[in-house]
């Protein structure tokens, strides 16, 4: 159970301390599109997110979009906020994130993965090693597969909050 334990969580994208995580070393944000950056219905990327993701950049984060979206999903998003993008990931596999690696020349402490979901962001995250950062969904709707994550996630929160390991609504760094 503990591999779905986030090692921060905070409410949004807007929450995250992003000064301690330059801090303790980290050089690369892989953000979750579908829920984390924009509710699923959303197209285009939001003002707020648009100034935020500049900010990161302003601070020297490489900011890469990794989705199991599609191309066609990811691509205005990849040129509104000016980042790359992973698409068609198969988060939690870890191909995806081994390429990202390689790619950029980036090492597994110098990653963090931000997400709204468990079983795909946080648990791929921790699987490779990297800082799982989760976040509150920002829309209630969901596509179908990841209503049936939701079912599954519940589960596995309420067994981590057993543990004392993960409580939902409790923030923390």
């Amino acid at each position: 159970m503990d591999i779905f334990a986030p090692d921060i969580y905070q409410q949004s994208i807007f929450t995250i301390n992003y000064k301690a995580l330059k801090k303790s070393g980290i050089k690369c944000l892989l953000f979750d599109l579908d829920n984390t950056l924009a509710p699923i219905n959303v197209t285009i990327p939001g003002v707020k997110e648009k100034e935020l993701i500049e900010g990161l950049k302003d601070m020297g984060f490489k900011v890469i979009i990794m989705s199991n979206s599609g191309k066609t999903r990811l691509e205005p998003f990849k040129e509104g906020f000016n980042v790359d993008t992973a698409f068609l990931s198969k988060k939690p596999l870890k191909s995806k994130y081994k390429k990202v690696m390689d790619l950029y020349d980036f090492k597994d402490t110098e990653i963090a993965a931000i997400g709204d979901q468990l079983l795909t962001d946080v648990f791929g995250a921790n699987r490779m090693g990297f800082t799982s950062i989760l976040t509150n969904p920002i829309s209630k709707e969901d596509f179908i597969g990841t209503r049936f994550n939701r079912i599954i996630e519940r589960f596995i929160m309420k067994k981590l909050a057993k543990k004392g390991l993960f409580t939902k609504g409790e923030y923390h760094d």
